[in-house]
């Protein structure tokens, strides 16, 4: 036999000169523009039918769209841990096509109702509520995809460039959306179910994938607690989720968008749409940072560092009465967050075996969700008491003050230097070292 034969094929340079990665990629980009559009307009409906049909004040306003995001965040509440244990019981991209499928139903309801004038407070609430369940199923399958179809040394360029697609789709689809909106409110829904039915082509034409699975069978109860203690036990892993949550849940200014947009900055749609898409600007371009030259060192105190800076812009944003300083103050809210999503997906991924992936993906996917949901309930109630730019400065301080408690209290985010785990989650012998857990 030849020697080249015998050698082995050569490990890609880029995670896009994978095929699979690429519809991975597209999957995604399509999904998340659709998705974006959607939840937007359907926050900026919710609110602009309250004011006009049903008479509310701008506080009882800004309150419904709080009551809003606790409808999208229950049903994730409720089925986190059937979702990790789906995502690693059967095939990923089957869980990931329904659950878009499901989203595209909801986006040709809200078309068809939108054109036909019969939308109400309680469709909408049942709407989002029934996307709070899509979006629990499709992000722990999704976010255990990527390991499977990129080489472990490429995963934090591959996690950054899925990254781009989810941020430059957080850019684009909220304003397109929001100037097709202006044109024909049915529009931008239509196109939004379009482009979920092509995200779910594209995932189920990625080669089958299937999570490891447990060498001795266990009742699936069983198998969803493990998931929680696994994250417990990894504290930088659990360090990074907690801050994230409790940093966001005060610090979250998205919800306000719409009470900014219509009665603050009197910008109109077009304006929701410009500053919703304002924060993914930021994370995009510290996206493409990161595909080119991935943080590698320091990660944990860059990661705090970080959660200070989104707290100082949410707090410009709140005081700001000039639309262009009010993007600029979103934009490096979105840059700074962007290095918290890095750094938290980077740890959960390489810290994770794959038959635990999604389990462990829907834990960090329920923070995320909670510290956005209840991020909008909390800063609704804030808003009942102390005004829409009082609750968004009020949330700005208390993520930098989160900050600081969680340096204290989690020490292992101070003195992380880089990703590698301490010791591989498969059980290996001593002799491996933290290098070659990533090679």
């Amino acid at each position: 036999m030849s020697s080249a034969s015998t050698t082995p094929p050569l490990e890609p340079a880029t995670p896009l000169a994978i095929a699979d990665f690429r519809r991975f990629w597209t999957a995604r980009f399509l999904a998340v523009f659709a998705t974006m559009s959607m939840v937007v307009l359907i926050g900026y409906q919710a609110y602009d039918i309250a004011r006009s049909d049903y008479g509310y004040s701008t506080s009882e306003g800004a309150f419904l769209l709080g009551l809003l995001g606790l409808a999208q965040f229950i049903p994730l509440l409720v089925l986190t841990p059937v979702a990790g244990w789906a995502a690693d019981r059967f095939d990923r991209r089957v869980v990931a096509a329904c659950a878009n499928l499901t989203d595209c139903s909801i986006a040709i309801a809200l078309a068809f109702l939108t054109w036909s004038g019969a939308l109400n407070l309680p469709i909408v609430f049942g709407l989002a509520a029934l996307h709070g369940t899509a979006r629990v199923f499709v992000n722990p399958a999704m976010s255990a995809v990527a390991p499977n179809i990129v080489p472990p040394r490429l995963l934090p360029r591959a996690i950054a460039m899925s990254s781009i697609a989810w941020q430059v789709a957080s850019v684009i689809g909220p304003a397109a959306g929001g100037f097709m909106f202006a044109e024909s409110q049915w529009l931008p829904h239509a196109i939004s179910a379009g482009m979920l039915v092509c995200s779910a082509a594209l995932i189920r034409s990625i080669r089958p994938i299937r999570a490891e699975q447990d060498a001795t069978p266990r009742h699936p109860v069983r198998q969803m607690i493990e998931g929680a203690q696994f994250t417990w036990r990894q504290k930088f892993l659990l360090g990074c989720i907690t801050l994230d949550l409790f940093a966001v849940l005060l610090g979250g200014a998205t919800a306000m968008l719409p009470v900014f947009a219509r009665d603050i900055l009197a910008v109109g749609p077009e304006g929701l749409g410009i500053m919703r898409g304002a924060p993914a600007i930021g994370a995009s371009l510290v996206a493409l940072w990161m595909a080119w030259r991935p943080l590698e060192h320091n990660v944990g105190p860059k990661m705090l560092w970080a959660v200070v800076v989104f707290g100082a812009a949410t707090i410009v944003f709140g005081l700001s009465r000039n639309f262009a300083l009010s993007i600029g103050a979103l934009t490096l809210l979105g840059a700074a967050d962007m290095v918290s999503v890095f750094i938290r997906s980077s740890l959960v991924q390489l810290n994770t075996p794959d038959r635990m992936r999604g389990r462990v993906s829907s834990i960090s996917g329920l923070a995320i969700s909670a510290s956005n949901e209840l991020g909008e309930m909390q800063s609704g109630l804030a808003a009942a008491v102390l005004g829409a730019a009082g609750a968004v400065v009020f949330g700005g301080v208390g993520a930098i003050v989160v900050t600081a408690i969680w340096a204290v209290i989690f020490p292992q985010l101070r003195q992380a230097k880089t990703f590698a785990p301490e010791f591989l989650p498969d059980n290996p012998g001593p002799e491996t070292t933290r290098k070659e857990a990533l090679t």
